[in-house]
C-alpha cells in the first residue's frame, strides 16, 4: 500500500510539475512586476481628459500644478513667454551622480488633439518612476523635469521646430546640464505596437545600457538591435551641451499630431513595459 501511495504521488507531482513549465512565463514574457502601470495608466487618462493642452492653455497649467504637487520636492522652473517646467527630486546615496528622466506634458496647438502617446505617455511614466523610487536606495540622485513648450507654436513652420520648439529643455539645459551625468528623455512610449529602436543621437554606450536593463526586466523585444534616424526632441540641447542622453521614442506611429492621437492609440501594456525597464536601469546608472 505504501509503494502504491509512493507511487501515485511521484505522479501527481510529475504533473504538478509540467503544468507549471507549460504556464511559467519564459524570455521576454517573464516581465518583472515593479513598476505599477495602473495607476500610471490613471496619469495617462487624467491628461487626457483635460483635453488639448498647449503651451500656456489654462489646460496645461492645470496639468503643471498637478505635476508639482504630485512629483517628489516638485517645483517650478521659469520659461520664456510664461511658460513652466515642472522639476522634482528623489536623492540617491551619490548625491554628485544626478540622472535626469525628462517627458514633455504640453501637446501640439492643433484642435481637437489630446497627445495620449505624443505627451501624456512620458509624462505618465516618468511620474509613476518618481513616486516608486524610494530614497536614497538607488545610486544616483534623479531628477525629473517636466517641459513645457516642447512643442513649437501654431504658425511655426515645421523646419523652424529646432528654433521654435524645445522651449523647456533648452532653459533646462542652460541651467543643469552643467550637473547632470546622463539624461532619459521618454516620448511617444504608449503606441499600442510598441517598438523602440535607438534613435540616431542616442548614446551607444548609455542605450546598451538601457538594453541590459531591458533583458533583465524581461522587456527586450520592446528595445529591438536597430537603429532609427535622429529625432529633434528634448535630449538635443543636452548633447548640445556635452550630456549623454537618450531618447526613448517609438516614432513609427500613424496618428503622430492627428486627432487619432487618443486613448484608442495607447495601451497600459506599453506603458508597463517602459516603466520596468526604466525601474530596472535608473538605480543603477
Amino acid at each position: 500500500m505504501r509503494a502504491f501511495l509512493t507511487t501515485v504521488l511521484a505522479a501527481l507531482v510529475l504533473v504538478a510539475c509540467n503544468e507549471a513549465a507549460d504556464t511559467a512565463s519564459t524570455g521576454a514574457d517573464a516581465r518583472q512586476d515593479n513598476f505599477d502601470s495602473a495607476r500610471a495608466w490613471k496619469v495617462l487618462e487624467y491628461q487626457v481628459g483635460l483635453g488639448e493642452r498647449p503651451a500656456g492653455s489654462p489646460a496645461s497649467r492645470e496639468l503643471a500644478s498637478y505635476l508639482k504637487r504630485r512629483v517628489p520636492n516638485g517645483r517650478y522652473q521659469r520659461v520664456p513667454g510664461g511658460l513652466r517646467n515642472v522639476i522634482g527630486k528623489v536623492p540617491g546615496r551619490d548625491s554628485d551622480r544626478i540622472v535626469l528622466v525628462g517627458a514633455h506634458y504640453d501637446t501640439k496647438d492643433i484642435p481637437g488633439f489630446v497627445g495620449a502617446n505624443d505627451g501624456a505617455s512620458g509624462t505618465a511614466v516618468a511620474l509613476r518612476l518618481a513616486r516608486e523610487m524610494e530614497p536614497r536606495t538607488i545610486r544616483p540622485t534623479l531628477l525629473f523635469v517636466f517641459f513645457d513648450g516642447e512643442e513649437s507654436p501654431r504658425g511655426a513652420a515645421d523646419h523652424e521646430f529646432e528654433e521654435k520648439g524645445l522651449r523647456g529643455s533648452k532653459v533646462a539645459a542652460r541651467r543643469l546640464a552643467d550637473r547632470v551625468d546622463r539624461m532619459v528623455l521618454l516620448d511617444f512610449v504608449g503606441d499600442k505596437d510598441l517598438s523602440i529602436p535607438r534613435e540616431s543621437f542616442s548614446s551607444p554606450r548609455l542605450w546598451s545600457r538601457l538594453r541590459a536593463a531591458a533583458e533583465r526586466a524581461g522587456t527586450a523585444d520592446t528595445f529591438p538591435a536597430e537603429t532609427q534616424g535622429g529625432i529633434l526632441d528634448d535630449h538635443l540641447p543636452f548633447i548640445n551641451r556635452g550630456v549623454p542622453a537618450i531618447d526613448l521614442i517609438d516614432f513609427d506611429f500613424d496618428c503622430f499630431h492627428r486627432t487619432c492621437d487618443d486613448l484608442s492609440a495607447v495601451s497600459e501594456d506599453s506603458l508597463d513595459k517602459v516603466g520596468e525597464t526604466m525601474m530596472e536601469l535608473l538605480p543603477r546608472l
